[in-house]
């Protein structure tokens, strides 16, 4: 990773975790970045600002009432010339002062202030990183951009195994390259993504469908744009906002879906098949809304299309992803499809387990090739999630090149 020329604000609160920020900051260094650290008070009773002051060879910025910068307004100063803000570790006290859009502190008047993309590596008890309300306020950031690195599950200071370790370092580094060193590794390609559910009417209110929120689909579009790929996203029905730069297409039942895909399967180099199809229709949709003594005991279903197939059949040099949602048999049944329909990789997650399937931000995957190999991922946000996938797509892409 070369950093070089890059500044980053390096913002560090009172968790046993801060420690690690040292080594974070040596790391961060070695790639060529300009690093000052922000600390709030309560890190300070972990680590003495003079070992980040020694490392940088730039005062600690702490006391938001002092003018840091030579009689300038030290929070504005700050963020003039920063590439990125990054809060590892993150407490619960500061996730909700960030929040909330409090300003009492130095981190806190930085982060408003801010116009660069800021990440935060949450760091805490375990039962106060699964608390609802430290929840919703993560929700809240992710909404304004913020980018989270989810904490890892293991023994904690308190005593306790659960989730709420920071995260590996290589994992937040990898974030931070993500966003200031982006892969060109996709550029010129043409990758279609297809993401969330799709509605199969019985009438004009009632349809059926399944839990996907799209999040899945939508990060991978996400990062193959961030990678320089021209991103085609065919979406069913979700309340997530597409990347700015890909051309979305809104569908709503899995026919629409397959239409859409096969109007551009032909300039398409990868497809990333992430949607939610669901397997079955009404036979008959009613072209009023049925009342309740309407309403049949048994509905009448068939099959709906078979995107994933359909594209296998017509695949050519393309690289087809697919997945595979299961709840048990996972990694037999995910290698089925991927033969059963002429895949390169197919991301097989066991939606039943904590932190992965629908409508969450994180995802357990486990990706199958052609070749027979697997490779297990931890628990990770679909982001991260999504890179992992299209790191493996362009090596696909560059072995058939």
């Amino acid at each position: 990773m070369e950093l070089k020329g890059k500044r980053i604000l390096l913002g560090v609160t009172g968790s046993i975790a801060a420690y690690k920020a040292v080594e974070l900051l040596r790391l961060l260094t070695a790639t060529g970045a300009e690093v000052q650290v922000v600390m709030t008070e309560g890190a300070t009773k972990f680590v003495a600002p003079l070992t980040f002051e020694t490392l940088t060879r730039q005062p600690v910025l702490l006391d938001m009432w002092s003018l840091a910068y030579s009689h300038r307004i030290g929070h504005i100063e700050a963020t003039q010339r920063a590439d990125l803000l990054v809060v590892a570790p993150a407490t619960a006290r500061t996730i909700a002062r960030l929040a909330l859009g409090l300003a009492d502190d130095f981190l806190s008047c930085i982060y408003l202030a801010s116009r660069c993309p800021v990440v935060l590596a949450p760091a805490m008890d375990c039962d106060m990183f699964e608390h609802p309300a430290l929840q919703e306020n993560l929700r809240r950031l992710r909404d304004r951009g913020v980018h989270v690195v989810e904490p890892d599950t293991g023994p904690l200071a308190s005593g306790l195994v659960g989730r709420g370790r920071l995260a590996e370092l290589s994992a937040i580094l990898g974030v931070i390259e993500r966003l200031l060193a982006p892969k060109g590794d996709l550029a010129g390609r043409v990758v279609l993504v297809t993401a969330g559910p799709t509605r199969e009417p019985l009438d004009p209110v009632r349809f059926l469908s399944n839990r996907s929120s799209g999040k899945m689909g939508y990060a991978i579009a996400e990062a193959a744009a961030a990678r320089g790929a021209h991103v085609i996203l065919v979406s069913g029905p979700t309340a997530l906002a597409p990347p700015a730069t890909a051309e979305t297409i809104h569908v709503e039942t899995a026919e629409e879906m397959l239409r859409a895909v096969l109007a551009k399967l032909e300039i398409a180099h990868v497809v990333i098949k992430a949607a939610a199809v669901a397997d079955y229709r009404p036979k008959r949709r009613a072209d009023r809304k049925l009342k309740k003594e309407d309403v049949l005991s048994e509905v009448p279903l068939e099959p709906t299309p078979d995107i994933l197939a359909e594209i296998g059949e017509r695949k050519g040099n393309r690289i087809v992803v697919g997945f595979a949602a299961e709840t048990d048999d996972l990694v037999a049944n995910a290698r089925k499809k991927l033969d059963r329909k002429h895949l390169d990789l197919v991301v097989a997650n066991d939606v039943s387990g904590p932190g992965a399937g629908f409508d969450v931000d994180t995802n357990v995957v486990t990706i199958l090739d052609a070749s027979a190999g697997i490779e297990e991922l931890p628990l990770l946000s679909k982001r991260e999630v999504a890179d992992r996938i299209l790191d493996r797509v362009a090596d696909l892409l560059h072995k058939k090149s």
